[in-house]
């Protein structure tokens, strides 16, 4: 026993040694999925001092605003975009937490160190062609099976920012901020301060907080997990697209994204890799200069008066119905994260979507944009300066619209030169316009006379009477299966409306023209 002990005692001196210098942690080494990570825990005024936001990465910078800590998405930034932007109205909440709940607990964070020659082509750390030499992580191991050891953080020349816990730094900022000035701001989501603010005085009163339990808030420790900006044998790119993925993951298996925001984030799911190039690259989309955006990054939703023609999110739809009849095997198992398609097979995506848009760009309704903007396009007759009630300028309209157009040409075998050239006629005399009234096809499809608002359940329908119309159909069955929907979806409260705006008896509504 007194050997052992002895032998214990040696260990933990030289473990004293080691672990004394300031520029380095304790940490395990793991490897998952290809990437090696380090799992340690630093006290939680480390972790605000240290880690930053993923703003500052420089990759990215240029797009950064430092009022908000957040990146401002434009064509350029998209496909750096990291994070989803920081909601600064929860710091309050988070620095709450923390100190009124004694049994609080944050779970371990996971950051990515990087060091300054990632993003100098020409650093001796990158061979010639273009893969690095070393990582940006060092770790020295001190045992046998390497797994267990030192990893270097020196302030001098490694900087750290926050892959995974972005709002857990943000609480933890506030709570150092709070514990040294005695008071803090409240933000609103932007960063936009309130008039009120945060004191310390108050939280000591309300739960009678120590002074000895505020001086050990700073010294609680937080579970850390490393992993590199770039590994060895990487190209930039790779590191890149890895670290994204990496972000996505987590995600999912965490707190969900918003749909727009994984839509702008997701390197694996294929219908939104070709969503997000069509939306910063196309001409009816493509930022310019003396021209509104066209995109909305964030929401699935069109504001009343946003100057918007869509949303990521419906790009994302609308390249999932469109080349789902075609690729597949690109679709999402529910619960799983997709399979990136290789690199031959986007790029073949990205081109028929492409032409689906050079097309869609075409149509008269989209060629009168560059005369008028698009919220009298979308808005209905009676709302408020009136509007020409548009589907082309909804987000379901033009989901339903890629929808049909995917069965035609993949499923049915019918040319976009055949399929537009009916569309063009159809535009012309009115048939995407004025979903309000009654002679229209989407009059209680897309529409709710009711409710006097769009019917997003309709999008189906609305994708069928397309087909129907642009020659798809040939099953009686099926045509009859349509006829049926299309009545009941012009009935309410018993009343079924045909498109001359009388009330007759279901089976007397029929079909609409062939085009």
């Amino acid at each position: 026993m007194k050997k052992s002990k002895d032998n214990l005692d040696k260990l933990t001196n030289l473990l004293d040694q080691q672990l004394s210098n300031e520029n380095a942690i304790a940490v395990q080494k793991t490897e998952m999925g290809g990437t090696e990570a380090y799992i340690g825990s630093v006290s939680l005024e480390w972790f605000a001092n240290r880690v930053n936001f993923a703003s500052y990465l420089p990759l990215i910078n240029s797009k950064y605003n430092p009022s908000t800590h957040n990146i401002e998405i434009d064509a350029e930034s998209i496909d750096e975009i990291k994070q989803r932007p920081l909601d600064w109205s929860r710091q309050a909440a988070l620095v709450q937490y923390l100190l009124s709940r004694k049994n609080h607990k944050f779970p371990p964070v996971l950051v990515v160190i990087n060091q300054d020659w990632t993003n100098n082509s020409r650093a001796q750390e990158w061979d010639k062609q273009g893969k690095a030499i070393t990582s940006t992580t060092e770790f020295t191991p001190l045992d046998s099976q390497g797994s267990f050891g030192l990893l270097n953080i020196s302030p001098e020349n490694i900087t750290i920012y926050a892959l995974d816990g972005q709002h857990r730094l943000m609480g933890v900022q506030g709570l150092m901020e709070l514990l040294k000035n005695g008071q803090i701001p409240r933000y609103k989501k932007d960063k936009t301060p309130y008039e009120s603010v945060m004191k310390i005085a108050d939280f000591i009163q309300q739960h009678h907080l120590s002074s000895t339990y505020l001086e050990n808030l700073t010294q609680e420790k937080i579970g850390i997990e490393f992993i590199p900006a770039v590994a060895q044998g990487e190209t930039h790119a790779d590191a890149s697209r890895r670290i994204r993925s990496i972000f996505v993951h987590v995600n999912l298996m965490a707190v969900p994204l918003t749909k727009g925001q994984l839509t702008q984030l997701d390197e694996d799911d294929g219908f939104s890799i070709v969503a997000r190039k069509i939306a910063v690259s196309h001409p009816l989309f493509a930022q310019q200069e003396n021209r509104k955006p066209r995109v909305n990054w964030n929401s699935a939703t069109i504001a009343s008066k946003s100057t918007v023609l869509t949303t990521l999110q419906a790009l994302k739809d609308m390249s999932e119905k469109y080349l789902g009849e075609k690729y597949d095997h690109w679709k999402r198992e529910k619960g799983l994260i997709s399979m990136r398609p290789d690199d031959a097979e986007l790029n073949t995506g990205i081109q028929e979507f492409t032409r689906l848009f050079d097309n869609l760009a075409n149509l008269p309704s989209y060629k009168i944009l560059e005369d008028m903007d698009t919220p009298a396009l979308r808005r209905f007759s009676f709302e408020k300066e009136g509007g020409v009630g548009n589907m082309l300028f909804r987000p379901v309209g033009q989901v339903a619209l890629a929808q049909a157009l995917g069965i035609l040409v993949f499923k049915k075998g019918i040319s976009l030169e055949t399929i537009f050239k009916k569309l063009s006629k159809f535009d012309k005399q009115g048939g995407f316009s004025g979903m309000e009234f009654p002679k229209s096809i989407w009059y209680g499809v897309l529409y709710d006379p009711n409710r006097k608002r769009i019917v997003v359940s309709g999008k189906d329908l609305a994708a069928k009477l397309l087909v129907y119309i642009l020659g798809g159909v040939k099953d009686s069955m099926e045509r009859a299966q349509i006829r049926t929907a299309l009545a009941k979806a012009r009935t309410f409260e018993n009343r079924t409306i045909n498109f001359y705006g009388e009330f007759v008896e279901p089976k007397e509504v029929g079909l609409p023209d062939l085009l």
